[in-house]
């Protein structure tokens, strides 16, 4: 019952802000406004989001400021179809799904530049920024594999990260349950031709139960300098994370694993005009090192150690015509493992990128057609087409539809990972799908934005970890076929028109997945089936006076092999002139209640943070 009451409230929602778009467009709200026309940060054709044909979410940077979250696993909660499923506390380690992919499925970016790991997507979140780096980030919900590339199988994040506008130097700490500490220092140098930032942090805590215990350290460096028209632009991080994982893989019984992961980012970026049209090439390298223990404090029990590196040269070039704008873009890599259990692995791959952006019809029609062609030493030649359709059905309301083809080949440790309880499969094939979406979305509207979609991946050979018996290892197997249907929506509206002023906005998103799996013999899945399918989360903005802002989030979860459960969290903040202070508490209901099938989630959790501008 509560299921569908969930979703007529967003539909009816939905339908009353259509009804009454005249009115609607008489109020003012920067935010909103803004969002229109924020350009989306892709590597070819960018585009207003008021002009996109695909469903993408955005969290700006007052949102994440106002949010109760420490990391970006935490910041993602927040959006609707984005599915986290987190082993421990404040991302310590998550994977990340969109639309009831999995994690090997969704694709995470720095400022354009991808983070896949091919050892694991469980290596996906290991990023370098804090979220005080952050300007937003970009979520493309649905197909994104011609414009990203093979991992944006069922989405992509884009993380942007903030460009100073003046120098600054700015100190902050946070502290809380469970023996959280944490510290921070970012500073920024800006002149007429050069911006530098820098940022440092570290966090601890002795974790919410046995062997949960973390530390994280970050450093990031942006740089960019201006060559009169030209740009060229620097990016660096580390991110060194050491961590106790009670029963965070394979079974909860094991609860003495630890494990410390190392991994570097480094881009260096050069941006010019050519004639009329504009080229990007890119130097990118990445390398992720992970040590896995066994048993703790006896580690030649049970240990991998494994580095991959990903060293890649990327070109985009967009063509801008009369009624139209070509994209053209070329990508080399080259990836290495390293691994004592997964062994020596090495493959090159060449990706080649182009789209074709048309307006009709006095610009209300825009068709986007495009592909993808990869070759890989290991898998050889695919070709990933797409097509984005937008047609504006008034000044305020934009209809679209995508359809793409997206295509995934195993990871190392899906084909080759050995250990007691897990068993990896050479034999493996690719992964595909091919992905439908229709939608509607407000746009125009001074103070309300909304979204919905409905949307349908039909996949083929999809690769899952599955086993009979509890007993059994877990060993990946090709399901030959797996649907996943349904409906993504999303509303935000300021309240602060017509009512007091304390109620500044509300924000809703609803999403429900119908999956369904044939030709599969009864065994226990292990990621692929364990989609949510109802998933909703309101967020309530609340002001007290200019400098004060309370934010209350509920979300509730229905995940299709476990319990159900809502959890409640809230943020009060401060704002002053050179001082900031927020308190959080999450799971403030202290509620008991799993994200993935083996790791049970901490209960109430209590932060305080503090950050000073030195100037």
């Amino acid at each position: 019952m509560i299921h569908n009451l969930n979703f007529k409230l967003v539909l009816f929602s939905f339908l009353g802000i259509l009804a009454n778009k005249v009115s609607f467009g008489q109020a003012t709200d920067s935010t909103s406004t803004q969002l229109d026309e924020i350009i989306i940060a892709e590597n070819r054709i960018q585009l207003p989001y008021s002009e996109q044909s695909r469903s993408i979410s955005i969290l700006n940077k007052q949102m994440i400021a106002e949010t109760p979250a420490v990391s970006v696993a935490d910041m993602l909660h927040h959006i609707g179809g984005v599915d986290v499923r987190t082993r421990g506390a404040n991302g310590v380690q998550a994977d990340i799904g969109i639309r009831g992919g999995t994690f090997d499925q969704t694709l995470i970016l720095i400022n354009g530049i991808k983070i896949s790991d091919p050892q694991t997507g469980h290596h996906s979140l290991n990023l370098p920024v804090d979220l005080s780096n952050i300007e937003r980030i970009e979520v493309l919900k649905g197909p994104g594999a011609r414009t990203f590339g093979q991992n944006a199988f069922s989405g992509a994040i884009n993380i942007i990260t903030q460009t100073p506008d003046a120098s600054y130097l700015k100190f902050g700490a946070q502290g809380g349950d469970f023996g959280l500490f944490g510290a921070k220092i970012s500073g920024g140098l800006v002149t007429d031709t050069q911006s530098h930032n820098l940022s440092l942090n570290y966090d601890q805590s002795n974790g919410y139960k046995h062997n949960t215990d973390y530390t994280i350290f970050n450093g990031f460096y942006e740089g960019i300098i201006k060559l009169g028209e030209n740009k060229l632009s620097f990016l660096g991080g580390l991110t060194d994370r050491a961590f106790g994982a009670n029963g965070f893989y394979a079974s909860p019984d094991f609860t003495e694993q630890y494990e410390t992961i190392q991994t570097g980012l480094a881009a260096l970026t050069y941006n010019t005009m050519l004639g009329n049209a504009t080229l990007e090439a890119r130097a990118y390298y990445r390398q992720n090192d992970d040590e896995y223990i066994f048993i703790r404090d006896n580690p030649e029990f049970f240990k991998n150690n494994h580095t991959n590196k990903t060293l890649g040269l990327e070109v985009n070039t967009v063509l801008p015509h009369s009624k139209s704008t070509t994209g053209i873009g070329v990508d080399l890599n080259k990836v290495t493992l390293r691994s004592n259990n997964l062994g020596n692995r090495d493959r090159f791959v060449t990706s080649m990128f182009v789209e074709h952006r048309m307006e009709f019809l006095n610009r209300k029609l825009n068709v986007t057609p495009g592909i993808q062609l990869n070759y890989y030493t290991d898998f050889g030649f695919n070709a990933l087409p797409g097509i984005d359709v937008g047609y504006g059905l008034s000044s305020h309301l934009t209809m679209f539809g995508n359809i793409g083809y997206t295509y995934r080949i195993p990871t190392y440790t899906d084909m080759f990972y050995q250990s007691p309880v897990n068993e990896g499969n050479p034999d493996l094939l690719p992964e595909y799908a091919w992905n439908y979406e229709l939608g509607f979305k407000t746009r125009g509207f001074s103070n309300v934005t909304a979204e919905m979609s409905l949307f349908y991946r039909d996949g083929k050979n999809m690769i899952d970890w599955v086993r009979a018996t509890d007993t059994d290892p877990w060993k990946p197997i090709n399901i030959l076929d797996l649907d996943m249907r349904g409906v993504d929506s999303n509303i935000s509206i300021k309240l602060s028109e017509s009512l007091p002023s304390v109620f500044q906005r509300l924000s809703v998103n609803y999403t429900y997945i119908d999956a369904k799996v044939e030709n599969q013999e009864n065994q226990l899945s292990r990621y692929a089936l364990e989609n949510l399918q109802h998933q909703f989360r309101a967020t309530l903005n609340l002001a007290y006076g200019k400098q004060i802002t309370h934010s209350i989030s509920a979300g509730y979860y229905d995940r299709v092999n476990l319990d159900d459960y809502t959890v409640v969290d809230s943020r009060i903040s401060f704002k002053g002139r050179k001082i900031t202070v927020f308190a959080d508490v999450t799971n403030i209901f202290d509620i008991t209640y799993q994200e993935t099938n083996l790791v049970v989630m901490p209960g109430r959790w209590f932060k305080m943070g503090v950050s000073v501008d030195v100037f």
